[in-house]
């Protein structure tokens, strides 16, 4: 499959690695559906995408709603050959915080939206992929997960969020091998530092501080980076079942 044909969903769109992404796709002459909670800034950026992109609002820890856009996205693209799971929270808190420990809610928000939400718009995907045309490889289609670097070192403080980038990491061998047959593949991609949305909040002395900690190149990864190796996965079909660090060789520190 080459990126110029892409038919793909994109949750998280709105912004940050998931609206790279989507530009990425365009770009190249391919179709996306961004898929987001943020109404006005996804409208918006489907209309600077042009007549290439779309936008549905979608809540992705609903299964009725990620059905129904699935359903429209591929409606309007005519099908679904990739879906990029970009919707995701941070979830900061410690176990043991100043305010007591953390609420069972909280966590379980948390697993909500990285996790489940991941899982909910995977299925929906694939039961609509598994029906493609298949290409030279018998290839239908294409999940990717966005997994992180905290899943392997979560730092204090990362206990919801890390759980889940782990588990949408741990799941995707097996999502790889059971969908096989279908001519689907799974990958996750673990981000380390990237310059996302919510870099912008931080003093610019903070950005540089982060970006220096990585080994090479020493800076924060640029969105389009991220969407780079979206577009190359989508094009290598011996990628499968793996998940693939985009770090610059960081490691993280407790804290």
């Amino acid at each position: 499959m080459k990126i110029r044909d892409a038919r793909a969903v994109v949750t998280g769109g709105a912004s940050g690695l998931g609206n790279a992404v989507a530009r990425h796709v365009t770009a190249a002459s391919g179709k996306v559906v961004m898929l987001d909670v943020q109404e006005g800034p996804g409208m918006a950026a489907a209309a600077a995408l042009g007549a290439n992109a779309g936008f549905v609002r979608c809540d992705v820890t609903s299964e009725a709603e990620v059905n129904a856009a699935m359903e429209a996205a591929a409606a309007r693209m005519g099908s679904i050959n990739l879906l990029v799971n970009c919707a995701g929270v941070i979830g900061a808190g410690r176990v043991l915080g100043k305010q007591g420990p953390m609420a069972g809610e909280f966590f379980t928000r948390v697993i909500h939206i990285n996790l489940i939400g991941t899982f909910l718009c995977d299925k929906a995907a694939a039961a609509l992929m598994q029906h493609n045309a298949p290409g030279a490889d018998g290839e239908r289609g294409l999940l990717i997960h966005t997994s992180s670097v905290a899943a392997f070192e979560g730092q204090i403080g990362q206990v919801a969020y890390s759980a889940t980038k782990a588990a949408v990491a741990g799941m995707t061998l097996p999502i790889a091998r059971e969908l096989a047959r279908f001519g689907i593949r799974c990958v996750s991609i673990a981000p380390g530092l990237f310059h996302t949305p919510m870099m912008d909040g931080m003093p610019q002395d903070v950005q540089d501080s982060l970006g220096a900690q990585v080994p090479f190149p020493a800076r924060l990864g640029k969105p389009e980076e991220f969407a780079q190796l979206v577009a190359s996965v989508f094009e290598i079909p011996m990628l499968n079942g793996t998940t693939l660090r985009l770090d610059g060789a960081i490691r993280l520190q407790p804290k």
